[in-house]
């Protein structure tokens, strides 16, 4: 999964209503007696000559090879400083956006957060029909990162969507009215899906996310014309007393120790699936497992196949044809889920058919399509220190014994680079024939990970570090310098080496596109801002401010003989929680004159903490159990990154009883802040309420976002004033 944001938070100040969907479930803005076109008309046939079709993006990586690259080239490096606004399409949530708008006929399909579903047409931007599967709000807490969707498939008259709570939902293309619908998990279970489904020969490919929850990961295939279950591969294996379901898992039973099942086991494949049109193989990236120490999860025998891996599976049967795995042990959170792309590349003078992944774990991997033998693995940032080097005869890391802080004891953690965000995750990759070059979104950083078994949560994810003594180590003498970088690589597959680079001052750039009019877009979401790069060389050529962040990958298209690139904008993460978000779908073309409307930012926030209470060992035991329970949602050390509000500001903090009507009664479950009655006690709850007034109190003397403050509070606050109230008092970790 990508780096964990506990859905099941701790106390928040009112979510916007935003949060909590609330559109009919379709709405169909044509006339009632207008006939009804021919949308969505894609098919087999016409993916495959997609570059006949070099107008359309009729898929989420436009092609079955994943490959985000275009033909199209009316906007290139000479004009595409003409390039403007055509229109926008305005959302009705202010959650991120992650969607890449899929193109067919005339009409641009994109999802929204909350799995809500919109139709345009391109020439006018006239919303044609929108869908919203209501999903009910309190789902949120069972997702790690915000209730994202990255988009839909389109088959034969018919989009495809799933939703966050499990479905796999058949639209008709015209008027998203719902054809079928499959419930593709268990509901008792914390599963979700946040990415999309992809559609080959009639079959429809449908993963979920929820590693880190207790749940196996699975990927299936339903029937595109009825919803029928046609195969399903399961990722990691089950009980071995309930029989295994082919030879793999059987196998793969054999590479874990003690018992994984309780837990689940993990592997869940929430992003990357690419069809190989060539072997007729679908490749799927499958994710971490859980608890995330490798010994804790499977001790004293962890390679635990098939996590962290790219699996071959015959399309039509679901039969394993081979696999390689990208991170054995994995313990840093490193899903093997990032986009796999395919391509033909000419390796030491023979042309090979290969996939191509930039892997979390910060190795970008070249493998041949057929076999999955290994070609190559470099590092494309640069520090990675999990592991030295991959043997290319084994395909094995050569791991570096200091990272393995799942065997090194509670007390001996590492700081580990790339951080569990990953050097590159969901965010898509392009590549571009004509120039022989990735253009990689990558973002390399520190992240300090501890073992700590008694720091499950048993509200949400199951990951066993802890965050409080894990951030500590950046204080001791010696330790890793902290950063966070982001970048815009140009990376040359062939010779596994960096071409050009374009840096983000600390920010993840969004997902790319390349064309054959020699360029890359890419979106921003510190500046905030979409631009076009020189495919070659990295020159900034054109942007455009947003108003917000953009982290989705962008799409072009031709229509009428005009060329179209649009992109989903809006992005929490990096951002400001109270600041507007401003959720769109931008549209552009040569000679666009559209304007975004004034931003009209709220009144900033105010610090205005309660008088501080609670003695030292009160607070001390308030930032272990925020850290556990809250704090990778509104902040580690109680301070926000933007996607949850910064509890610092919240006016619930001068009211216990308001503080403890939302964290225990689950005043605001509705909008995802869900009740947590059943893992915390009344003095855990007024615990945490006197870290975060002393947070509050840090930010008020040195400022909102004073390292020092943070570092004072790793260790528990040197003194505390004020009365302890009477019902307070500091619960004893075994309680947990």
């Amino acid at each position: 999964m990508r780096i964990p944001i506990i859905a099941a938070a701790c106390a928040a100040v009112l979510c916007l209503a935003a949060c909590a969907g609330s559109d009919t479930r379709s709405a169909d803005t044509r006339s009632p007696n207008a006939p009804a076109p021919a949308y969505g008309n894609v098919d087999a046939k016409r993916l495959l000559a997609a570059d006949q079709n070099a107008g359309q993006w009729m898929s989420t990586g436009r092609t079955y090879s994943e490959q985000r690259f275009s033909p199209l080239k009316r906007i290139n490096t000479d004009n595409v400083a003409q390039l403007g606004l055509a229109w926008y399409g305005d959302f009705d949530t202010n959650r991120g956006q992650e969607s890449t708008p899929i193109e067919v006929d005339g009409i641009v399909y994109v999802t929204t957060a909350w799995s809500k579903l919109y139709a345009y047409e391109v020439k006018t931007g006239k919303l044609l029909w929108r869908y919203d599967p209501q999903v009910p709000g309190t789902w949120g807490v069972n997702t790690c990162c915000d209730v994202v969707n990255r988009g839909v498939a389109v088959w034969k008259g018919k989009v495809y969507l799933g939703t966050l709570d499990g479905r796999l939902i058949a639209l008709d293309a015209g008027s998203g009215k719902v054809v079928w619908e499959a419930q593709t998990t268990d509901k008792t279970k914390p599963y979700s899906i946040t990415g999309a489904p992809r559609v080959e020969q009639g079959k429809v490919f449908i993963g979920q996310a929820g590693s880190e929850f207790g749940t196996r990961g699975y990927l299936s295939a339903y029937d595109a014309a009825t919803g029928k279950l046609d195969w399903r591969w399961y990722i990691s294996p089950g009980n071995p007393a309930d029989g295994f379901e082919n030879k793999q898992m059987e196998l793969a039973a054999k590479t874990w120790g003690g018992e994984w099942w309780k837990t689940g086991g993990g592997g869940g494949p929430w992003d990357a699936i690419t069809y190989d049109q060539t072997t007729d193989l679908v490749l799927v990236g499958t994710g971490n497992g859980a608890p995330w120490p490798a010994e804790i999860r499977s001790p004293g025998n962890n390679t635990n196949l098939y996590l962290s891996c790219i699996v071959a599976l015959r399309a039509d049967t679901g039969e394993y044809v081979w696999h390689y795995q990208t991170t054995p042990h994995e313990s840093w959170d490193y899903d093997g889920t990032q986009q796999i792309t395919i391509a033909d590349l000419v390796i030491k003078g023979k042309k090979r058919h290969v996939a191509m992944q930039a892997s979390k774990n910060g190795f970008f991997y070249v493998l041949d399509a057929k076999t999955g033998e290994l070609l190559s693995a470099e590092p494309f940032v640069k520090g990675v220190n999990w592991a030295f080097n991959i043997d290319l005869k084994t395909g094995i890391p050569d791991f570096n014994p200091a990272a393995r802080y799942d065997k090194t004891g509670n007390e001996k953690g590492f700081i580990v680079v790339p951080t569990p965000g990953g050097a590159h995750s969901w965010h898509p990759m392009s590549y571009n024939p004509e120039t022989g070059l990735v253009y990689i979104p990558a973002m390399n950083g520190t992240y300090p990970m501890v073992a700590a078994r008694e720091d499950d949560n048993p509200m949400g994810q199951k990951l066993s570090i802890s965050m409080r003594k894990g951030f500590a180590m950046y204080d001791q003498p010696g330790a890793a310098k902290r950063f966070n970088e982001g970048y815009l690589i140009a990376w040359d597959p062939v010779n596994q080496k960096e071409v050009w680079r374009v840096s983000f001052d600390g920010s993840r750039g969004g997902g790319t596109l390349t064309t054959a009019g020699g360029l890359v877009f890419q979106g921003n979401s510190k500046n905030q801002e979409f631009a076009a790069y020189r495919a070659d060389n990295g020159q900034k050529l054109w942007s455009m401010p947003a108003q917000t962040g953009i982290v989705a990958g962008a799409s072009t298209f031709e229509v009428d003989g005009e060329q179209y690139v649009a992109v989903a904008a809006g992005s929490r993460i990096g951002g400001n929680y109270y600041s507007s978000n401003y959720s769109r779908l931008l549209v552009f073309k040569l000679g666009g004159t559209a304007k975004l409307p004034p931003t009209v930012e709220p009144p900033a926030q105010v610090l205005n903490p309660p008088p501080q209470f609670g003695t030292p060992e009160v607070m001390s035991h308030g930032a272990d159990t925020y850290n556990r329970f809250c704090g990778t949602c509104h902040g580690t050390d109680g301070q926000s990154r933007g996607l949850f509000p910064d509890l610092r500001y919240s006016g619930a903090l001068n009211s216990a009883e308001v503080f403890h009507s939302i964290v225990i009664d689950g005043a605001l479950s509705a909008n995802g802040m869900v009740s947590f009655k059943t893992a915390l006690t009344e003095a855990d709850v007024n615990s945490i309420r006197a870290y975060v007034v002393s947070r509050s109190h840090d930010a008020v003397k040195n400022g909102p976002g004073g390292m020092a403050a943070m570092q004072q509070q790793r260790s528990g606050p040197a003194s505390a004033t004020g009365t302890k109230p009477a019902d307070q008092k500091a619960a004893p970790e075994a309680s947990h």
